[in-house]
């Protein structure tokens, strides 16, 4: 089904679209305000430095699972203050705070009440809002953080829907406020060293990128005690590729997408579901907490998503966190001169058709390649910690382009499309792995919109603190 760029807003207001067929779709998008075909940029995020902060001030909203860390790790990066913490649960934010007693950061606490993280944007003594909430309530957050003048960082994913995707799009645009996806794979050691490998051009032309999250989550999600009202649970009766920029963002870097290459169409299969729907019923049976949960329609185990690009290139994205499988992002990039894979054992470059390189031929590319940011602050962030020193790499990244004045890695229009995949892969999954277009959130920029800094450090002035 031949879908354009903007007929996706239509679709904005169906939640769980996986379970809604083409006449459904058909029938609310009439009921839908039409919007214009063709996108005007109002102003182009990709390239542009925002204003020099000397000190970033950061307000946290969620304190959860990924919250604390962030807090943490930030207190070990120079010209770093962290002025609010928030979340409806009055022990997570007391517990936060409580870590910080001995530091120069005295933050001011929110909880306790739904809207308290208004309160926290609109505070004028911030200047970055960190968001590591469940993933529904990312986009109004973010949203109403760039409305109050806020830079914003947002957990993955940035967006649930396309119409989300495009009020991020304009929202930034207006407001000149940077909106950064906290994709922190972007920053694992071996995608940034082929991230700086292809741009060397050592791959060649890149033809074929893969992806994945494959994590084992079946008993986290049903767990009374690891989400928030059990939110993730309820995000798992989507049937698509719901989480797919852990493997995408690096691959679209490689690929220049959004900066000289762009997503044209996907198409999307899920396979059935064989473990979710079971647990759900076993467990209530015995537990009457879990009987919301019982007699529901649940994701398929396996989703595989297939994206082509405007240049011909081709990428694939694979999702399934129920199976018993070992933890994969496969990243593997293909390229007319050679290829890399990560996953599932030791990272491996190859060239021509000699096979993988040997442990000392791989040492040898890789002292040659590590890219700055590494070399500067990699010991650091293995230290800190954070996904193995990655998260620490993101957060550190970030402070350093606001403090400088120099674009950032991961701006709007990628936290929007890395994000879009999800809503997209529901509706071929729902309309028998038809292909879909994906919009374009560049506004045709992407031609002449620079690739991403291969020193990624350039500029930088910013110290770690011990």
């Amino acid at each position: 089904m031949k879908t354009n760029r903007r007929k996706f807003l239509q679709y904005s207001g169906l939640t769980g679209i996986g379970l809604v067929g083409a006449g459904a779709l058909k029938s609310h998008a009439a009921k839908e305000q039409v919007r214009s075909e063709n996108y005007t940029q109002q102003f182009n995020m990709c390239g542009y430095a925002a204003p020099k902060l000397d000190t970033v001030r950061i307000g946290f909203i969620g304190l959860g699972n990924r919250g604390p860390g962030a807090v943490e790790r930030m207190t070990h990066i120079e010209g770093v203050s962290v002025k609010a913490l928030c979340d409806i649960r009055s022990e997570k934010v007391n517990a936060v705070k409580k870590s910080l007693e001995g530091s120069v950061h005295s933050p001011v606490i929110y909880t306790g009440k739904e809207d308290e993280w208004k309160k926290l944007c609109e505070r004028a003594d911030i200047d970055l809002v960190y968001i590591a909430t469940p993933w529904s309530l990312h986009t109004p957050m973010a949203l109403y953080a760039l409305q109050q003048g806020k830079h914003v960082c947002v957990e993955v994913p940035a967006a649930k829907t396309i119409d989300e995707c495009w009020q991020l799009v304009e929202t930034s645009e207006r407001t000149k406020k940077h909106c950064i996806i906290l994709e922190n794979c972007c920053y694992d050691f071996f995608e940034l060293l082929t991230l700086n490998m292809a741009r060397q051009g050592l791959f060649g032309e890149i033809v074929h990128g893969e992806g994945a999250y494959i994590h084992t989550l079946l008993t986290d999600n049903f767990s009374k005690d690891k989400y928030y009202d059990m939110w993730r649970l309820k995000e798992n009766f989507r049937n698509g590729n719901l989480y797919p920029t852990h493997g995408l963002g690096p691959i679209a870097q490689v690929m220049d997408i959004n900066r000289g290459d762009k997503m044209d169409y996907l198409v999307a299969m899920s396979g059935n579901d064989f473990q979710m729907a079971a647990m759900a019923n076993e467990l209530a049976a015995k537990d009457d907490f879990y009987k919301p949960y019982a007699g529901r329609t649940y994701r398929g185990n396996m989703n595989t998503t297939i994206i082509k690009t405007n240049k011909g290139r081709t990428i694939k994205l694979q999702h399934d966190v129920t199976s018993p499988n070992v933890y994969s992002r496969i990243h593997k990039v293909s390229g007319t001169k050679g290829s890399c894979l990560k996953y599932p054992e030791d990272a491996r470059i190859a060239f021509g058709h000699e096979g993988w390189l040997s442990a000392e031929e791989f040492k040898k590319m890789e002292e040659q390649y590590t890219p700055p940011i590494v070399k500067k602050v990699g010991e650091m962030a293995k230290h800190v910690g954070g996904h193995g020193g990655m998260d620490f790499l993101m957060d550190w990244r970030t402070i350093d382009c606001l403090r400088n004045g120099l674009p950032v890695d991961m701006n709007v229009y990628d936290a929007s499309l890395w994000s879009a995949i999800a809503p997209l892969s529901e509706w071929s999954v729902a309309n028998r792995s038809n292909s879909i277009d994906i919009p374009d959130f560049t506004a045709g920029s992407w031609k002449t919109n620079a690739p991403v800094d291969t020193s990624l450090i350039k500029g930088g002035t910013t110290n770690v603190l011990e």
